[in-house]
């Protein structure tokens, strides 16, 4: 499948809810995938989180680990963890 992206997208606390309750998926994207393009993907998929995801103040990503600073855009490879990370807020 040289035309397309399969990554691993995992959900946590608030964007968990807003996607329904799922914890993780595999997510097809293009060949020129990008966490920019996933994040659109992801606000197509679920309605519900699109506000969130598309919000970079709001939602942080981190891909294999290591967070993507906000304004920054990673290219994406097969085999990709990405993590959708909330804001966390405690008292």
């Amino acid at each position: 499948m040289s035309g397309s992206v399969t990554v691993k997208v995992l959900f946590f606390a608030s964007a968990r809810e807003a996607a329904g309750n799922v914890s993780s998926i595999d997510l097809e994207l293009g060949a020129s995938a990008d966490t920019a393009s996933l994040r659109k993907s992801l606000a197509e998929k679920y309605p519900k989180l699109a506000e969130m995801v598309l919000d970079e103040d709001n939602l942080t990503l981190a891909l294999n680990e290591e967070y993507v600073t906000s304004g920054q855009v990673l290219s994406l490879k097969n085999g990709d963890t990405i993590a959708l990370i909330p804001p966390i807020s405690g008292g």
